[in-house]
């Protein structure tokens, strides 16, 4: 492996990289849309080009090795042929036992061969598991920073991207690349040792072969559909259970377990028939190869009478059915046996890796990129957005800037017939805008920030973002979620907090670093560019990395799910009010009675029950916020 598969693939950068395929993919950037290959065969093929070309020297040495098999397979038949002929038909006896020892002797170079070819396999097998696995954590590490789905499905999908599949696309990979360079060299030793034989030979042999092969091509479509209908079953389960763990508290509120496990179970037969689609697909195979790996023998001893009468020699028959029995067969029947199980896997597999992963792009504030004098207000390059600077009075004639977000009359329930979590509920937040939300465990607070954050969609109204629909706009470019339990990566301090924004400049860490309080963190760890283990940190220190990601980007809309729980009152309210220092709507879901004390406006939940109001009004107004504030401890504000 080399330093760089070394480096941890947390680091923003490398992952970004990574995702992107090999550096030549890279300079060539991304496929226009009306480029994109439409079949997964045509993806794999695209990106594989650049992984083959950067290991032209691995391939032409695996090569040179194999030279050693064809001439092993030609010197085999030939010399049975010669044996025969020359020798022993001839009545020299000598002579035959000669041809036969070098028949033998050609399989002591090919053993060397063997060796030397796994010893070049590795130069093409492994770096291809190890990108894999860094493409797939980058897309889980991205899921887990941003609370987004991408690519094959939510993050638990990446878990069996970077086991499973990984290693069915090594595997895979691994037997391909020996049996078809196997069958390439042993067919062209085989083929050049008929032709040498007789040329009548070939005229016998290959139109089975070819249309064997082309028969057993012919199954491989529908057999890799129905490969990927099990890999996007296998993934879908696995999806489906990592919600299942990460919601059950809801899912109880909401009495949605029968039908989570109806859910579970359907997920299930999906797998189950798909498995079962695949094995019948594969015994379809099995005409293929029977009419490429056994017809050309049964040919040849039936077309023996005419061979014999146009010149074959008993010697040259015998050298033939060596070629077909202990040659071109059994190398033909090992390719073909793969192509049509791990070479289906392996191209389904590979496919659910192409394409890249995006880190997020936050939306550039009008200012800076120079927008239109003449446009409407808060717009770049005719999307919305925000103002430069919140609540800034807008200029006479400018229309006012939309709505950071917006919940209309939506509703949300974990299955048709569960109790909605949110039933019609209305909620905007502009720009400038700090609103906590409240309530007991199991009210739907986190439901409420996944379906304002676009993680999970609602099952009734509308969610808007920047004036417009949020299923029109890029999540990672108008919103930050940050959770209960951040994930901080291996690498240094500053590229986990210029993750969300990798152009930051240092005067804005510098900021940030002063604002959030994490000056202390920065000192024990040795500085911004020390190494940092993760490990090291307590949950607290985490949860202050993870704030101060959030407040280096420029998001309009930034949610925080309790993401201050382990902080000490006073470095929550610190955090709280750098968080509100910035531009754009703040979210808080509350914990201590101190966050709602702060915020302008706070959202008391109870069910389905919402009441919103300032803090002084809710005193009066709510017996639960009243409740609640008696239960919390008081903070500093």
């Amino acid at each position: 492996m080399t330093a760089e598969a070394d480096r941890d693939v947390g680091v923003a950068a490398e992952a970004d990289r990574h995702v992107r395929g090999t550096a030549e993919a890279d300079r060539e950037g991304p496929v226009p849309a009306e480029r994109e290959p439409r079949t997964a065969l045509g993806r794999v093929t695209r990106e594989a080009r650049p992984f083959l070309r950067a290991r032209t020297g691995a391939i032409v040495r695996l090569g040179g090795w194999s030279l050693l098999e064809f001439a092993q397979t030609f010197v085999g038949g030939f010399a049975v042929a010669r044996a025969l002929d020359d020798g022993f038909l001839a009545g020299s006896t000598p002579t035959g036992l000669a041809w036969l020892a070098l028949a033998a002797s050609a399989a002591l170079p090919a053993a060397l061969a063997t060796r030397g070819v796994f010893a070049r396999l590795a130069d093409l097998v492994e770096p291809l598991r190890d990108g894999l696995v860094r493409r797939a954590s980058a897309r889980a590490l991205h899921t887990a920073l941003t609370g987004t789905r991408t690519g094959g499905g939510a993050s638990t999908g990446s878990v069996s991207q970077v086991t499973h599949q990984s290693e069915i696309a090594r595997d895979g990979w691994a037997g391909l690349v020996l049996a078809l360079r196997s069958f390439v060299f042993t067919a062209a030793g085989a083929l050049a040792g008929l032709a040498a034989l007789s040329p009548l030979l070939l005229l016998v042999v290959v139109p089975p072969l070819v249309l064997g092969i082309g028969l057993f091509l012919a199954t491989l479509p529908p057999m890799a559909a129905r490969q990927r209908d099990y890999l996007g079953a296998d993934e879908d389960f696995a999806a489906h259970a990592g919600r299942t763990a990460a919601a059950l508290r809801d899912i109880a509120a909401a009495g949605a377990a029968d039908r989570t496990v109806a859910e579970a179970e359907a997920h299930a037969r999906r797998q189950a028939a798909a498995a079962r689609s695949l094995a019948r697909w594969a015994a379809v195979r099995i005409v293929a190869l029977a009419v490429c790996g056994r017809l050309p023998a049964l040919l040849l001893l039936l077309a023996t009478p005419w061979l014999m009468r146009n010149g074959l020699t008993g010697g040259a028959l015998v050298g033939a059915f060596t070629y077909l029995g202990h040659s071109l067969g059994p190398a033909l029947h090992a390719l073909l046996t793969l192509v049509g199980t791990a070479g289906g896997r392996l191209v389904v597999v590979l496919d659910r890796f192409t394409g890249p992963v995006r880190l997020p792009v936050p939306p550039v504030p009008a200012a800076a990129a120079g927008a239109r004098e003449d446009g409407p207000a808060g717009t770049l390059d005719g999307l919305p957005g925000r103002s430069p600077k919140a609540g800034r009075p807008q200029a006479p004639g400018r229309r006012p800037a939309p709505a950071t977000a917006e919940l209309r009359s939506v509703s949300f329930a974990y299955g048709p017939a569960a109790r909605p979590v949110l039933d019609r509920l209305d909620l905007t937040l502009r720009p400038g805008d700090r609103l906590a939300v409240v309530g007991p465990s199991g009210s739907g607070k986190s439901t409420l920030a996944a379906v304002l954050a676009g993680v999970e969609t609602p099952t009734g109204g509308e969610v808007r973002w920047l004036g417009r629909p949020a299923r029109e706009l890029a999540p990672t470019a108008v919103r930050t979620l940050l959770p209960q339990t951040p994930y901080v990566f291996s690498g240094t301090l500053r590229e986990n907090l210029r993750y969300l924004r990798p152009e930051a400049r240092d005067r804005e860490l510098a900021a940030t670093v002063a604002a959030i309080g994490l000056d202390p963190v920065v000192e024990r760890l040795g500085g911004l560019d020390a190494p940092l283990d993760p490990r090291r940190l307590s949950p607290g220190e985490r949860q202050l990395v993870a704030l101060g990601r959030a407040h280096l980007t420029t998001a309009p809309l930034l949610i925080l799910d309790e993401a201050t729980s382990e902080l000490d009152p006073a470095a929550e309210a610190r955090a709280e009010r750098a968080l509100a220092g910035r531009a754009g709507a703040v979210l808080i879901i509350a914990h201590r009675i101190g966050s709602a004390d702060r915020a302008a406006r706070v959202l008391v939940m109870d069910g389905t029950r919402t009441v919103e109001g300032t803090p002084a009004e809710l005193l009066d107004r709510s017996a639960l916020f009243r409740d609640l504030a008696g239960r919390w401890s008081r903070t500093p504000g």
